[in-house]
């Protein structure tokens, strides 16, 4: 099988040969800066009318940023994972748990 350059080549969709004039000017739009904890410095830009949120999602690690550099929120905490086992000593203690546990194997043994 050869291998070699095919005609086809990449070009983004909808650019065409004169380029962004030619689907129309972008709004006019104001760039705000925000910071997070972990001294991260982002630049959105958003359109003149809208308005400007007090808090930004970081996009290097999804940390809270704010506006102001000395001043970044605070990262909400989450709850740590849990597994199943874990949700279950939640509702149960351990003399339950037994319990139930000893039930279930005397339905299993036929002894219930």
């Amino acid at each position: 099988m050869a291998q070699g350059r095919t005609g086809i080549r990449g070009a983004r969709i909808g650019s065409g040969p004169l380029g962004e004039p030619e689907r129309g000017d972008l709004a006019p739009r104001v760039v705000a800066s925000f910071w997070c904890g972990n001294g991260h410095h982002s630049q959105p830009s958003f359109a003149i009318e809208a308005v400007v949120p007090d808090v930004w999602d970081c996009p290097k690690c999804g940390l809270p940023a704010g506006p102001d550099r000395d001043n970044t929120p605070a990262a909400e905490t989450n709850a740590p994972y849990m597994t199943h086992m874990g949700y279950v000593r939640q509702r149960r203690s351990q003399e339950e748990g037994e319990i139930l546990l000893n039930e279930a194997l005397a339905k299993l043994r036929g002894n219930f």
